[in-house]
């Protein structure tokens, strides 16, 4: 089936794209404004867009080759050069609106059959791909990076603290969404429902969208109900609702984030998850706590910021936005709060250390030079958890756990 492009769409997908590629914008949130503003598109449309942007920076590298282009386009022209290599790469059928360069898709393929290096044909940058491999071998660096260029499948955390899986299962199933149970409280969907956030189900907090690896976090720490927990890099809080169902909504959360913003989300989030006994609180970006929170907690989870490799599949324009001096930025912060922030904890007390990183950079060498620091000395390694892209099909991620001896 031949599809009909619409000039409209094609024109703000571009518009997208030089924000996401020449302003550094995040992909996820130039999609968000660009519906905002178009608001009489239908849900084809959006779709359509939707595929079409994040396809393009997943396979960016690609489409600039078989384009003939060396860098990101200058001009208008050849923006609509690459979005027309990028349908044809993509598998489409369609013909080429009125004012679009009428280009050789024969040539294109075969452009794209001359492809030789791996860094162009899984499109990521060459100093990143290197980078990676030199971390994690040539052989599982491959089958990494393949994982990592594949679709993310859709994945719900179902709020125990409103529901069962069983039941929100059943309640889905008629509305049309048809789901897997992958867990005790997983669900993940087997075919794409862009409307889930205006259901009942999602208003009323029975559920969350969570990828299945990032949900390993908390039943990895094991915080006890009772317990006081410290978030620390809780962000807008998937995390810490999580962390409150676990804990059967007994005991004291403590979400800390740099962000005022990200920390209101997370107020709201709780309000319609139920989750009563999380408390939030804006710390300083140098990692400083209040002396208050010093020996504080019975358990930490330091989910830190990190490359976000683990989360190409989801995020694909993280790649494009990392560069040497940006990774030494991160792994310097990592060190930074590892020292800071495992304070908080009580003599006895016990921590996980995780991030959606693959690298061992950023994880099993972060928890090897903390344990060899003077903050370190204080703390026992007990066990670790490394989860790659092609292991199931899901997020990478680590996650480490330390228990405080004194």
């Amino acid at each position: 089936m031949i599809i009909k492009l619409y000039p409209n769409l094609l024109e703000a997908t571009i518009h997208a794209l030089k924000q996401i590629f020449l302003e550094n914008k995040k992909a996820d949130r130039t999609i968000e404004g660009l519906f905002s503003q178009e608001k009489k598109w239908g849900s084809r449309d959006r779709r359509f867009v939707a595929s079409l942007i994040y396809e393009s920076v997943r396979w960016h590298r690609k489409i600039l080759y078989c384009s003939q282009l060396e860098s990101n386009p200058a001009t208008q022209e050849e923006w609509r050069s690459y979005i027309i290599c990028s349908l044809v790469l993509q598998g489409f059928e369609f013909s080429i609106p009125t004012g679009y360069p009428q280009l050789n898709t024969e040539h294109v393929k075969n452009k794209l059959k001359e492809i030789g290096e791996r860094a162009v044909l899984e499109s990521i940058p060459s100093w990143l791909d290197r980078y990676a491999e030199k971390q994690l071998g040539e052989s599982t660096w491959n089958h990494t990076l393949h994982a990592l260029n594949q679709f993310a499948p859709v994945v719900l955390r179902v709020n125990t603290l409103k529901t069962t899986v069983q039941k929100l299962s059943q309640q889905l199933g008629r509305l049309g969404v048809e789901t897997e149970t992958i867990g005790p409280f997983s669900l993940k969907l087997l075919e794409d429902y862009k409307s889930l956030k205006k259901t009942q189900l999602y208003v009323d907090g029975c559920f969350e969208l969570q990828d299945y690896s990032s949900q390993q976090v908390v039943p990895f720490l094991n915080p006890r109900p009772g317990s006081v927990v410290v978030d620390a890099c809780a962000g807008a809080g998937g995390k810490s609702l999580h962390l409150a169902a676990h804990m059967l909504n007994k005991g004291f959360i403590k979400a800390l984030d740099i962000y005022e913003i990200k920390l209101q989300e997370l107020k709201k989030r709780a309000e319609r998850a139920s989750a009563s006994i999380i408390s939030t609180l804006k710390v300083g970006q140098e990692g400083n706590l209040p002396h208050s929170l010093t020996s504080y907690a019975d358990y930490l989870l330091l989910d830190v910021p990190c490359s976000g490799l683990g989360v190409l599949k989801r995020n694909p324009d993280t790649k494009w936005k990392l560069s040497p001096p940006k990774m030494e930025e991160i792994i310097a912060l990592q060190r930074t709060l590892l020292e800071k922030y495992t304070k908080i904890l009580k003599p006895g007390a016990e921590m996980v250390y995780a991030t959606c990183s693959i690298l061992p950079i950023e994880n099993q060498q972060q928890i090897a030079v903390f344990l060899e620091s003077s903050s370190g000395h204080d703390f026992h390694f007990i066990e670790e958890k490394i989860i790659l892209p092609q292991d199931f099909g899901y997020d990478g991620f680590y996650m480490a756990k330390l228990k405080k001896i004194r």
